[in-house]
């Protein structure tokens, strides 16, 4: 993707919202800013509360633990049991 666009007062630029999502920088975010044959542009990576990770993880764990002593699951009942959901805003 190539985009065209004007340097401003000050030497803002503005990313087009297309392009800020198609790379995942969201308002507040860093961004570096390389020198090469030109200029690249790339988002820091965003800083994983490993804390909230691991609760959460706990959480889903204990869910486990209350239906590990069957054998079989009944059926549906791990229907609501989903890790990607556990992460989910």
């Amino acid at each position: 993707m190539t985009l065209r666009t004007k340097v401003g007062r000050k030497g803002y630029i503005i990313l087009p919202k297309a392009i800020r999502e198609a790379v995942g920088i969201d308002e507040g975010d860093e961004v570096v800013i390389e020198v090469r044959d030109g200029i690249v542009i790339k988002p820091v990576k965003k800083k994983i509360d490993v804390e909230a990770i691991r609760e959460k993880l706990r959480a889903h764990t204990e869910k486990l633990k209350q239906i590990k002593d069957r054998r079989e699951p009944k059926p549906g009942e791990l229907a609501t049991t989903s890790l990607e959901e556990e992460f989910e805003d």
